[in-house]
């Protein structure tokens, strides 16, 4: 599996980080993870975080306009990409087909080849144009995971709060996982 992740400027940079985390975990079950970061996003992640250390990841990290990325075409059959955490501005760019970032770009392929596009909106409270723009983006195939948490599985740090949203993204993208489940026994 090939795999895209955006990383975009709405506050929620922890998502990010725990989904990078697992997905090494989960290295067995991918080919390539292309990566992706807008200004905003790591302006967030500093704020939020702290320094990133991107070159502890055994990923493809790319410029956010370099366009000679391999999933800015349909041809380098990247089957998933997952905006975490797409900023609103994000949502209508992608909603209304303006590619003039990779993201945008990256999520415009995805879209036109029919391939699992997932944005894991952070923004609340939301207007009616943000509602508008998920339900364009699920029209032509997407799918808006927010990044709501769940809490029956009792999770006791930020970082297990996160996993709860970070383990359902995985689930939609199509990995195996040994996770919390609702009613099984653990």
């Amino acid at each position: 599996m090939k795999i895209v992740v955006a990383i975009t400027g709405s506050s929620g940079s922890i998502y990010a980080k725990v989904l990078l985390d697992r997905l090494v975990q989960l290295q067995d079950q991918w080919e390539k993870v292309g990566v992706v970061l807008s200004d905003n996003a790591l302006i967030n992640w500093e704020l939020e975080i702290g320094k990133p250390d991107f070159d502890a990841y055994p990923f493809d990290f790319y410029q956010k306009n370099d366009f000679y990325a391999p999933f800015a075409s349909g041809s380098a059959q990247y089957q998933t990409m997952i905006v975490c955490p797409c900023s609103m501005g994000t949502l209508a760019r992608i909603a209304t087909g303006i590619s003039n970032d990779l993201a945008t770009r990256a999520a415009d392929v995805v879209l036109k080849e029919r391939r699992r596009l997932i944005l894991v909106t952070r923004d609340t409270p939301l207007s009616l144009i943000h509602i508008n723009n998920m339900k364009t983006v699920t029209e032509a195939g997407g799918i808006i995971c927010p990044a709501s948490p769940s809490f029956y599985s009792q999770p006791t740090t930020v970082t297990d709060i996160a996993l709860t949203v970070v383990d359902r993204i995985l689930d939609l993208s199509g990995f195996q996982q040994k996770v919390y489940r609702w009613s099984e026994p653990q």
